[in-house]
Order: structure tokens, then C-alpha cells, then sequence
């Protein structure tokens, strides 16, 4: 396994990241596509063998079941110390959209403190490596998010703080009002990014090369559509309900790309995933992209991506097909 720098600061990241959405009671929130604690032991054990070092969750995910196993299983095969755990706060623990009270979701100061709390109880352990901030909150001034935010980082609570899916505008805005005050800025960024969805590399990613924010691309591949010809169906494509909201706008154009993507598997002689993934990996300021995993074979596929090297020639092949998109991934 590679290690690189998050961004700028002194903390080394296996170059993947393990996304654990996968993992959870799969009878709570609102993903039935889950995995609880059995079948999740052996792919979190492969991502400690393989030396992943990353683990990236939220409280939300699995009604908060997510972070339960991932402390409890982490806890069984590895140190606390060895480890880099990330989790996210802004919608409520339970299914994404669900009614909730008006204080249990969102980055108000009540919010985050609560929320903060409850992620490290959940996950057995006394601080979170990087805790990010899931959405942009539109009903909470970002100076009320940006302080409360930084009064966990001294409190002991997290040792970094970062972000995921926004505006460009917006991130800047954030960062420039920690600046101001003095407060704790944010270190890296967790948006949306694959060959299917390219929009962030208008604005966003230059923002963050710039900055050098660390950028750690969620879903590298596209929810599993870049893993598979088209048409090809799973039980989580047929039932993730969010995933259909991504790319059924845009199925006619991306059937292109996963064609690409497909040939020059085949050329290469490796699974799609590996291309998809490489792809990714291209790309400047990419520090780690979060990779799931629903078997531990799956993991095998993203390690050997580390070591295809895709030449330019290649990678044209792959994006000639690309069409710009709506923006997407925000909400």
C-alpha cells in the first residue's frame, strides 16, 4: 500500500480510503443493500491486510450502525493509534430525508457538539481523526459552523477537520471565514469525481490544488456502474435509491464512457473497476479516493489499481466520450 500526505497537513493516508456506507444494519436507514457486523468483518480485516489505513463513515449512514461496527471491527484487528478514522455530521443518524426533530440535523453549534458526541461513543473511540461537514447548511451562518467546528478540533475531539460536496464559492467562503477569525480550516475535500461526473474539475479541484486541500473523491466508480457493462444490474444498483438520482438523467451519454471503459479493460486484460479507478487516481491533487467494498475481493481490484498506470493516450480514450452535466451531488 502507498502513503500519502491529506493535503497539506503531516498525516499519512493509504493512498485508498475505505469508504464503509457498505456496512450497517441493513434493516436500519435507508439502505437495505447493507452489510451487518458478520459480513463485514471480512472486508474490513482485507483493508487492514492490504494496509488501508483510511476508514471514512458518517452518523447518518445505517441510522448511525455504520459507525458502531466500523469502530467495533477496527477495534478487533488493528490500534487505534495506526488507524486515520473520518465521519461526517449535518443530516440526522437514520435514513437520509427522514423527519427529524429541528436541532438533530444540520451544522448549528447545538448540532455539531451533539453530533460530535454521539459519533465517538458510537465508535468506541475518544477523537476522530478528520470530521467533515457532509452537506453545506444553508440555514446556519458559517461563522456559527466554522467556530463550533473548531472548538472541537480543541477540545481533543478531532485532530482535522473537512468537507464534502459544495460550491467552489462556498468552500472558499468557509475558509476564508476560519482565516479571519483564527479558527481551524478545513484540510480536505470529499467531493464527487469519476469519469462519469467530471464538473468538479471546472472549479472545485483548481480551488483546491491551489490551496492544497487534499481531495478525496467519493464515488470513483459511479456507484458501481463503471464496474459492469451497461446494463448490468446488482441488488444495490436496482435499490439505491440515490444512486438512480445521480445518473438516470444522464444514462443515455454515460453508456458511452462505460463502453470506453469496458474496451480498454479488455485491452489491459483487468476488471473495469481497475481502469475506473485509475483513472481517479490521474488526477492531480487526488490524495486517497473512497473505494467500497462489498467483498473482499473488491478491495484486491482497488489495491491493483494503484499499480496501473494509465498513459495519456489512454486516459484521452476514456474521457472523449464525456459530456458535460448538470451539477449534481450537492443535496
Amino acid at each position: 500500500m502507498d502513503f500519502v500526505k491529506l493535503g497539506q497537513t503531516g498525516l499519512d493516508v493509504s493512498r485508498l480510503c475505505l469508504g464503509c456506507m457498505t456496512f450497517g444494519d441493513p434493516d436500519a436507514g435507508a439502505h437495505p443493500w447493507t452489510l451487518g457486523e458478520d459480513d463485514s468483518r471480512p472486508i474490513i480485516k482485507r483493508a487492514v491486510d492490504l494496509g488501508i489505513n483510511f476508514f471514512d463513515t458518517a452518523n447518518s449512514y445505517s441510522a448511525g450502525t455504520s459507525e458502531r461496527i466500523v469502530g467495533k471491527l477496527l477495534g478487533e484487528f488493528t490500534r487505534r493509534d495506526e488507524i486515520v478514522i473520518a465521519t461526517k455530521v449535518f443530516f440526522p443518524e437514520g435514513a437520509l430525508g427522514a423527519a427529524a426533530g429541528p436541532n438533530r440535523k444540520g451544522l448549528s453549534r447545538k448540532a455539531i457538539m451533539t453530533e460530535i458526541d454521539a459519533s465517538l461513543k458510537r465508535l468506541g473511540t475518544e477523537y476522530v481523526d478528520l470530521y467533515q461537514i457532509h452537506r453545506w447548511d444553508y440555514d446556519t451562518p458559517i461563522e456559527e459552523t466554522m467556530e463550533a467546528l473548531h472548538d472541537v478540533v480543541k477540545a481533543g475531539k478531532a485532530r482535522y477537520i473537512g468537507a464534502s460536496s459544495m460550491a467552489a464559492w462556498q468552500f472558499a467562503k468557509a475558509q476564508g471565514v476560519a482565516r479571519d477569525h483564527g479558527w481551524t480550516r478545513f484540510v480536505s475535500m470529499q467531493n464527487y469525481v469519476n469519469l462519469l461526473y467530471r464538473e468538479e474539475e471546472r472549479e472545485m479541484i483548481p480551488l483546491c490544488r491551489d490551496q492544497g486541500v487534499g481531495l478525496m473523491p467519493w464515488s470513483p466508480m459511479a456507484r458501481g456502474r463503471l464496474t459492469r457493462p451497461v446494463g448490468e444490474q446488482t441488488k444495490r444498483s436496482q435499490s439505491d435509491g440515490y444512486g438512480k438520482s445521480l445518473y438516470a438523467a444522464t444514462a443515455d451519454m454515460d453508456d458511452a464512457v462505460i463502453d470506453a471503459v469496458e474496451a480498454l479493460a479488455k485491452v489491459r486484460g483487468v476488471p473495469m473497476a481497475q481502469i475506473a479507478l485509475a483513472w481517479v487516481l490521474t488526477k492531480p491533487g487526488v490524495s486517497a479516493p473512497i473505494v467500497g467494498a462489498s467483498k473482499p475481493h473488491h478491495l484486491d481490484d482497488a489495491s491493483a489499481a494503484l499499480g496501473l498506470k494509465l498513459d495519456d493516450g489512454e486516459v484521452a480514450i476514456l474521457e472523449a466520450a464525456y459530456r458535460p452535466h448538470p451539477v449534481t451531488g450537492f443535496d
